[in-house]
This record gives structure tokens, C-alpha cells and sequence, in this order.
């Protein structure tokens, strides 16, 4: 990890859906990440802001999608998700009290 990036340059937010409250139950978080960001960079961050301890990391692209309002065109935003997996006993408590 560069010295100049902090940990809140690398992880932006967390992703609250149906869906990834599902997946807390199995010690998995989802994340929305810079877009150059690494896995060794979300691991070491993640590890540092919730004090606990990343087994894997799994991170996807998000494609911008068209988008037409009216008779403007235009594209959503890209971006970039992390599914954190947690090593067994730890969760992040943060996140925990809003399931």
C-alpha cells in the first residue's frame, strides 16, 4: 500500500441491501472501494478500521449503465465492490447492530 493513501481513501462505504444483510449472516461485508484499489489494500484496511481479521476479499467492477431522463442521455457512475469474508468469531460491530 502507497504511504499517501489513508484507509478511508480505500474503503468509501458500506453497502446496506437486502442482499448483503444476507450475507452477514455467513461473516461476509460488502464494501464499496476506490476504484485502484487492490485486495492486499482492502484486506490491510478493513483489518486496521474494525480490528478484526480478513480470511478473503473478493472485488468486482460495477459497469456504468445508459440512463435516459427526458430527452438527456447519460451513463450511471462505475464503480468498485468488495465482499469482505471475516475469519471465524469476528464480526464487524458497526454494521452488525443495523441486522
Amino acid at each position: 500500500m502507497e504511504n499517501n493513501k489513508l484507509n478511508y481513501d480505500i474503503v468509501l462505504k458500506p453497502i446496506l441491501t437486502e442482499k448483503s444483510y444476507q450475507l452477514i449472516s455467513e461473516s461476509k461485508y460488502t464494501f464499496e472501494v476506490a476504484k485502484d484499489a487492490t485486495k492486499t489494500e482492502v484486506k490491510t484496511a478493513i483489518e486496521k478500521l474494525f480490528n478484526v481479521k480478513v480470511e478473503k476479499v473478493n472485488i468486482m467492477n460495477v459497469k456504468s449503465k445508459p440512463k435516459k431522463m427526458g430527452r438527456f442521455e447519460g451513463y450511471t457512475r462505475g464503480w468498485k465492490k468488495a465482499i469482505v469474508t471475516l475469519a471465524q468469531g469476528y464480526v464487524i460491530k458497526e454494521l452488525q447492530g443495523n441486522v
